[in-house]
């Protein structure tokens, strides 16, 4: 086994990724503090060529050096836009039928794996606060809830590592359906 070298990994150019047909997925990112956390969701997003991702409230917006530093240019391929209200997003979004899931721990919640993706329909997927989740408000205006099952003790994951766990299974269910 002999590792890759990035020559050889098959990159896109900024122009083909903006080019490129997306994976049906939104990530609406709401009051997040973590810079690094920004940026690492925006490598997420370029990963899985993600359709967009909408920064909310206090979420801190491109260009910015700390959040560059975890992009590692993600930012110039990702398309992103930055709105005030995470309620008037949702709404808008559902405006649009466009599913709209919290990404939270809830009552009546759906564990990550059990979510059924609908062929041809498009998600939103809203991520919270690092310390208080994605807030009640929204939670009550969404379509819905995907908790990630967790069996430890703290039950809370990064924000940054929670988007690319529901992304990745998103992502196989989108592409690969049984």
């Amino acid at each position: 086994m002999r590792k890759l070298e990035n020559s050889e990994l098959d990159r896109k150019s900024i122009e083909d990724f903006k080019k490129s047909e997306k994976t049906p997925l939104i990530l609406v990112l709401d009051d997040i503090r973590s810079l690094h956390n920004i940026g690492s969701v925006f490598r997420t997003a370029d990963a899985f060529l993600i359709e967009k991702i909408i920064l909310c409230g206090i979420t801190a917006t491109p260009p910015n050096k700390e959040i560059h530093k975890t992009a590692l240019g993600a930012t110039e391929t990702v398309a992103w836009e930055h709105h005030e209200n995470v309620l008037e997003v949702i709404e808008n979004l559902k405006k649009e039928n466009i599913l709209t899931m919290a990404i939270e721990q809830v009552e009546s919640s759906v564990f990550l794996q059990d979510f059924k993706i609908e062929k041809n329909q498009k998600y939103a997927l809203v991520f919270g606060n690092e310390v208080y989740g994605v807030s009640q408000e929204a939670v009550a205006i969404c379509d819905g809830c995907i908790e990630i099952p967790q069996l430890g003790t703290k039950h809370s994951l990064n924000i940054s590592v929670s988007a690319g766990i529901v992304v990745w299974d998103l992502f196989q269910k989108i592409n690969w359906p049984e």
